[in-house]
């Protein structure tokens, strides 16, 4: 996993580069504003997204390009710790590609986006399956990059007293570490599975500790 980019210009002007439709750059610049902030889900975030499917279809996994590198743009587009974020992130999304891909497309669009609310996809909906995978790949991070990645997270709820934070944040990991699964395919789960497992499993630990 790449270490978080200190330098938002030249990240912006990558992803630019990485921007899946020929037209439209006032969509794409409007999107990159949004993700231009502090905390875990920001520019970085996007980056690694994409760059995660873009591994796993190198991997073999032969999801629909457009819908789901259009989904990891939209995704958390619309980010600010209330719950609806994934549906508002949707409805932009909505919104705004009809004129550029169709309806149809832009549909599966805010499903996939919606489908991150849970990250519990159908197995048989490989374009679901590859973006929650890539959403998911920072668990399996190295220790350093985990750990920056807990602490940006904390930043995002500093409204939150610790107490509070941690019971939240108890209560997510628990619910990913009882899944049978992190991942849906087969190179996300040869890849990423045991160490995503070996970071909650530390990261647990220490939360209950200090409950404790």
């Amino acid at each position: 996993m790449p270490a978080h980019d200190d330098h938002p210009g030249p990240l912006r002007e990558q992803l630019r580069r990485r921007w899946p439709l020929s037209g439209d750059d006032a969509l794409r610049e409007d999107l990159l504003d949004a993700w231009d902030r502090p905390g875990y889900h920001d520019l970085q975030h996007l980056a690694d997204v994409l760059g995660r499917l873009a591994e796993l279809a190198e991997a073999g996994v032969d999801y629909p390009h457009l819908p789901v590198v259009l989904a990891a743009w939209f995704h958390d587009a619309v980010y600010d710790g209330e719950r609806d974020a994934e549906e508002r992130s949707a409805a932009w999304a909505e919104d705004t590609l009809p004129l550029s891909v169709g309806e149809e497309t832009a549909t599966e669009v805010a499903r996939l986006v919606r489908m991150t609310e849970t990250h519990e996809p159908a197995e048989d909906d490989v374009a679901g399956c590859a973006l929650s995978d890539a959403d998911l790949a920072i668990l399996a991070a190295p220790p350093a990059r985990y750990a920056a990645y807990v602490r940006s997270v904390r930043e995002e709820y500093s409204h939150l007293d610790d107490d509070s934070f941690a019971l939240g944040r108890t209560q997510v990991l628990e619910h990913l570490a009882e899944k049978p699964t992190l991942f849906h395919t087969a190179p996300a789960r040869s890849a990423w599975e045991a160490d995503a497992r070996a970071n909650l499993d530390a990261e647990l630990a220490g939360l209950r500790r200090v409950a404790s």
